[in-house]
């Protein structure tokens, strides 16, 4: 656990961090991606770490991923690149960097050092897991090979290095249905969300099983939810992503990866949109969409929230919290995640 207290006496040390009027305007260009979302004040608090993060950057040789979770000082302020699980992933293999900063959960970072293992990889918090990757073990892959045997396991890249190398190919909720399609088994094991298995399950002619695992952010909305807001504010779009359970995203009126949203707020343009995922996500894409009203509900990620400007610098500063994966499981954990890339360019997504 990060000792804050002694981190901020080093960075102030070593850093001008008080709130700057003066650092705020310098950085107005990239306040103005946030505006909407991120107050005057708040960004003249933010301001100060986004110039001292930026430099670093250059300093180190660094490239920090930012997941669309992230909150909009860190999305728009200091990520380098941004988007989905299968983006970052993608991009940490093709970047060229010393170090990458993984603005995300703990097994982005593993995934990023698995493809890029010559790279140093920093965490800025080492808590900021996952309750959806903590669900299943490579003990639960070999449970579901040995309930179907012959059957192909394809993982969401939501899990750890350990399940991705017992694990056939992975996937993401964006090409989940695709990677899904592709195999050459009528049945198929996914892990380990249930309700992304599920929704896969509705629109593939495979025999999708599935292990019990969901996401803490996106199991807690129900279809009931959709039903009340529509009737209280009819009009509205409702966007869901597809860990939500089924009648949720039956309820929907679109439902799509962290990426297929912003798709399709993006063409569509409706005046009101609801997007039933993580809170952060309106908030990075409301300065881009000024004619879309986003409204609530609203659920935020415990563990996305763990990063933050301070905890990014102090990791750029530090070099501390370096990311590893045993050899021998990057390598089989590293087949799976290639194999997913590979057939998603294949397959044109």
């Amino acid at each position: 656990m990060l000792d804050l207290p002694q981190l901020r006496s080093e960075l102030s040390d070593h850093y001008d961090l008080e709130p700057s009027e003066a650092y705020a305007e310098e950085f107005a260009e990239v306040y103005a991606r946030m505006d909407r979302v991120v107050s005057p004040p708040e960004w003249m608090t933010y301001a100060p770490y986004v110039r001292a993060i930026n430099r670093l950057k250059k300093e180190r040789n660094a490239v920090i991923l930012g997941h669309n979770y992230m909150t909009p000082e860190i999305f728009h302020g200091v990520s380098d690149f941004v988007g989905d699980s299968l983006q970052l992933a993608m991009k940490a293999s093709d970047v060229e960097a010393d170090i990458i900063v993984q603005a995300g959960v703990h097994f982005m970072a593993e995934t990023s050092k698995i493809l890029s293992p010559q790279k140093t990889v920093l965490m800025p918090d080492m808590e900021a897991g996952c309750s959806l990757a903590e669900s299943i073990t490579a003990a639960g892959i070999e449970e579901m090979r040995a309930k179907y045997p012959g059957a192909p396991v394809v993982s969401y890249v939501n899990t750890t290095a350990e399940v991705k190398a017992a694990s056939d190919i992975c996937c993401t909720s964006s090409n989940a249905l695709q990677i899904v399609n592709a195999m050459e088994s009528d049945t198929v094991i996914m892990t380990p969300d249930q309700y992304l298995a599920q929704n896969v399950a509705n629109e593939s002619h495979k025999n999708v099983v599935y292990w019990p695992g969901s996401c803490i952010v996106h199991e807690q909305y129900t279809a009931k939810d959709l039903i009340d807001y529509r009737e209280w504010n009819p009009g509205t779009r409702l966007i869901a992503h597809p860990e939500c359970p089924p009648e949720v995203v039956a309820e929907a009126d679109f439902s799509g990866s962290t990426s297929g949203i912003i798709k399709y707020v993006t063409e569509e343009k409706p005046e009101k949109a609801m997007l039933i995922t993580e809170c952060s996500m309106a908030s990075n894409i409301a300065d881009e969409l000024p004619e879309v009203d986003f409204v609530g509900p609203c659920n935020m990620c415990p563990y996305m929230k763990k990063i933050s400007l301070e905890k990014i610098l102090w990791v750029l500063h530090s070099g501390e919290n370096e990311v590893f994966v045993d050899a021998a499981v990057a390598e089989k954990a590293r087949h799976s995640v290639q194999a997913m890339i590979d057939l998603s360019r294949k397959l044109g997504l």
